[in-house]
């Protein structure tokens, strides 16, 4: 009995020094994003504007550039809003973006969209596209911080 009590106590103070040595399981942060972003082509697209990220209660200014090939016609000017997660800093948003899609703008439209970059942070983004805009097209957007 009493060699039970001790081994007992023995695996209390061993998982009780594990428990402080080894680190607490963190989990990646989040926040919110807002990007305009200016697109316009003829088969080939390109696209260029800038955003802002606020992440843990500050403003990070942000760049983003592109390119589109496929069936691109026309021009646009999109305000996406939304969240971004799985980041453990403001420049873990910094990356290329790619997406397929298809679209078209005649005026206004909404349009929404969720991507993800090599460090894996997801945007899920909504908002509004003015502009006349034809497509059918791969895309690749790149996101870095100024």
């Amino acid at each position: 009995m009493k060699i039970a009590s001790s081994l007992r106590g023995l695996l209390v103070a061993l998982t009780a020094a594990c428990g402080a040595v080894l680190p607490a399981t963190a989990h990646a942060d989040g926040g919110f994003i807002t990007l305009t972003i200016y697109k316009a082509g003829w088969i080939i697209g390109g696209s260029g504007g800038s955003g802002v990220l606020n992440f843990h209660g500050r403003a990070y200014p942000l760049s983003t550039g592109g390119l589109d090939w496929g069936l691109v016609f026309g021009g646009s000017r999109t305000v996406l809003r939304g969240r971004v997660s799985n980041i453990w800093r403001p420049s873990d948003v910094e990356g290329v973006y790619g997406a397929a899609g298809a679209g078209l703008a005649v005026g206004r439209g909404v349009r929404g969209i969720v991507l993800t970059n090599q460090k894996g942070a997801v945007l899920e983004l909504s908002g509004e596209q003015i502009g006349l805009l034809a497509n059918v097209d791969l895309s690749g957007l790149a996101i870095s911080m100024r």
